[in-house]
């Protein structure tokens, strides 16, 4: 299969020589609504159109059938977040050729008079908040964003809001290109006051730096009611950070979250890190939602109930697991976990119990896991603690 993509923007396009030669020899295009619109007085005669629009099978089913080399119209850049990648992903031995356009991005970036030396983009459109959540917790200078109807100017304000990156400023292009166009920068909390065109992209562009936790006061969290001491104390929740090597995981289980302070750490180290945070009080989950807003750690999925009793296929499988909680289960826990973790798997543990760090290695034996760690810590007054680390073989 052969495919010619070839972006535009949002106005009348001015095509090249060599373009207008691909469209004259042409018979089979494609594009969307708007791209046709945009388009069509350059088209030949008996042309063929197929419409870019859902179910994508069904688009696809008609490229197969066209037996001929494809022109696509694509917007702007069609190999940022755009068609030529989809294409790709689609058919990864065909030809296909891109001649980009700027991307909406660019154009805002341009139309704002902003230097771009250091942009970063990121899309929302259509997907989750994680690639804009490790942007601003990475406090990036300056992040270009597009969005969709539902991740649009005025909730992208609320969530920075929300989790204290106030010190952003947001730029948002409107119909770019089109007789629609409006181009206004704003403070966030002026975002919400106004309602957009549906076609927009944003810029956030960092005005200071926010401060940078690295091993947060145990004080500072806020805590179970009447029981203040009941957190992982920071020595003990950075050495296990260091020994579960976060920083290089990928995905991280929390098993009884309680405050949420090991969670927030792990994601203050490493922003790309899948959190899943287990915890079955009530009472924790606004707990670790107040934690999250308070240190600015969006992105931790929470999931309230007893442990036991959750289908764990619902959730990416793990390479790094804490457990900071087990019920008197302890046994049962690890057993479960031998079912769902790969080779290689990192998990720790704190025991003060000696009952519990007997279980543990009795345990890594029955399942044939390498306990590589054992460290006794005793921090002020408090009972010693022993640091467990295993890794499934």
């Amino acid at each position: 299969m052969i495919f010619r993509v070839l972006g535009i923007g949002n106005k009348r396009p001015v095509f090249t020589e060599k373009q207008f030669d691909f469209i004259r020899n042409g018979k089979v295009f494609s594009g969307g609504k708007r791209h046709f619109e945009l388009v069509k007085e350059f088209l030949p005669k008996n042309y063929q159109w197929i419409f870019i629009k859902s179910p994508m099978e069904e688009l696809f089913k008609q490229y197969e059938k066209a037996n001929e080399e494809i022109l696509v119209f694509a917007s702007g850049n069609p190999l940022f977040y755009g068609f030529s990648n989809t294409l790709r992903n689609k058919y990864p031995n065909a030809k296909i050729y891109t001649e980009p356009y700027f991307s909406s991005i660019q154009l805002l970036a341009n139309k704002t008079n902003i230097n771009s030396n250091k942009l970063i983009s990121v899309s929302v459109h259509g997907r989750s908040w994680k690639e804009l959540d490790v942007a601003i917790m990475n406090q990036e200078p300056l992040i270009g964003v597009l969005t969709d109807n539902s991740k649009n100017p005025n909730t992208i304000a609320d969530r920075l809001l929300k989790y204290g990156y106030d010190n952003y400023e947001i730029s948002i292009g409107e119909d770019l290109e089109g007789e629609q166009e409006k181009i206004r920068t704003l403070s966030l909390s002026e975002v919400i006051q106004y309602e957009y065109y549906d076609l927009n992209c944003v810029l956030l562009k960092r005005k200071g730096k926010k401060a940078h936790y690295y091993g947060i006061k145990d004080s500072d969290f806020i805590g179970l009611p009447g029981r203040p001491k009941m957190i992982t104390k920071m020595p003990i929740r950075l050495t296990s950070l260091s020994l579960l090597d976060v920083t290089n995981a990928t995905v991280f289980w929390d098993i009884g979250f309680c405050t949420g302070s090991v969670s927030i750490e792990a994601k203050l180290r490493n922003p790309n890190l899948e959190i899943t945070a287990f915890e079955k009080r009530p009472e924790c989950e606004e707990i670790m939602g107040e934690n999250q807003q308070k240190f600015g750690v969006p992105g931790i999925e929470v999931v309230m109930g007893d442990f036991f009793e959750q289908d764990l296929a619902n959730y990416a499988k793990p390479d790094a697991v804490f457990i900071g909680g087990h019920g008197g289960k302890l046994f049962e826990l690890l057993n479960q976990l031998d079912n769902i973790i790969s080779p290689e798997t990192k998990i720790v543990m704190n025991t003060v119990q000696e009952s519990s760090k007997i279980t543990f290695k009795q345990s890594c034996k029955n399942l044939n896991w390498e306990l590589v760690e054992e460290m006794n810590i005793v921090l002020d007054s408090h009972n010693p603690i022993t640091l467990l680390k295993a890794v499934k073989r």
